[in-house]
């Protein structure tokens, strides 16, 4: 059983990234980071079954928005790596989650430099940039709009009363810090942005595309094609009716099969993950020096 535990944790750390050398989730020792142990957003983004789910989803949210679509036509290469952008997305949220507050502020810079490199024009003539704040507040919504929703419906228990609402405002910095500027801080306003944004929204023949790209898009091995297929119908199911209809998902929600094969990956994931983003991001928040103080100063105060 220790083989397959192994395997298991292995081939997901390979899915996202991990230990590639991305992130820093060790330093330094008694650094809480930007949220720390008890926040809303640790507990949030601690399952992994719900944050590719609820990353899946949020790919086919914001390819809605004509100026995030064009990003990402213009500026990656979407057509060969897909998944490309789910891993990054991974990779940034868990840094900024469970690294450093010096690591998650490494992070943010790094893309704020890529962002400032990020804009086009539009078929219609319409100029986007990646810095423009209300896509940002695009980007980051309906990301944590399905982080929250997987976590929700697919994740463990432990959500405490009031975590909705205090997630939208401990993640709000994140977005602040990448050049948002208006942003919800509760659920409820979160959904009310998503209803007001709804008529700037399209599905066209380059959502098709992309869309179709990602329903295509391969698994990274033969052996977990079964479970790619399974969080792709879970994060599908994630969306809003109105986006399920926009991208014409004529049965978006999950069969009382996929449901329970859904609950059994979900559960064989959490046994078999025990080094991940959180397990560290505990170790170094929790380690002391030998007076038993914490060994960075930011863990007595504020982490940012």
């Amino acid at each position: 059983m220790a083989f397959l535990q192994r395997a298991i944790e292995a081939q997901v750390h390979r899915l996202v990234g991990f230990g590639e050398g991305a992130t820093d989730l060790d330093n330094p020792p008694g650094d809480p980071g930007l949220f720390g142990p008890g926040s809303a957003a640790w507990r949030v983004h601690g399952d992994f079954t719900a944050m590719i789910t609820g990353g899946i989803a949020a790919l086919f949210l914001q390819m809605l928005h004509p100026r995030a679509l064009a990003g990402v036509w213009d500026h990656s290469r979407w057509r060969e790596d897909t998944l490309g952008r789910l891993k990054r997305t991974a990779q940034f949220v868990g840094g900024t989650t469970y690294g450093g507050t010096g690591e998650a502020e490494r992070l943010i810079a790094k893309v704020r430099a890529i962002h400032a490199h990020v804009r086009g024009t539009l078929p219609d003539g319409t100029s986007y940039s990646a810095e423009d704040p209300d896509l940002l507040a695009w980007v980051h919504v309906t990301e944590m709009r399905c982080f929250l929703e997987a976590r929700i419906r697919y994740g463990p228990d432990g959500l405490e009363p009031g975590d909705a609402d205090l997630y939208f405002a401990e993640t709000a910095v994140i977005a602040r810090k990448l050049g948002a500027t208006w942003l919800p801080d509760t659920r409820a306003e979160a959904d009310a942005y998503l209803e007001r944004t709804r008529p700037e929204l399209r599905h066209d023949d380059r959502t098709r595309q992309v869309a179709e790209a990602l329903l295509r898009q391969s698994a990274p091995n033969p052996l977990v094609a079964p479970a790619g297929r399974l969080f792709l119908r879970a994060g599908i199911a994630l969306l809003p009716d109105w986006a399920a209809r926009m991208h014409g998902f004529r049965r978006p929600q999950l069969t009382p099969l996929s449901a329970w094969s859904l609950r059994r990956l979900a559960g064989a994931l959490r046994w078999a993950i025990r080094d991940g983003s959180p397990a560290r991001g505990m170790r170094r928040a929790a380690a002391l020096d030998k007076a038993g103080q914490p060994r960075h100063k930011a863990a007595a105060g504020e982490a940012g």
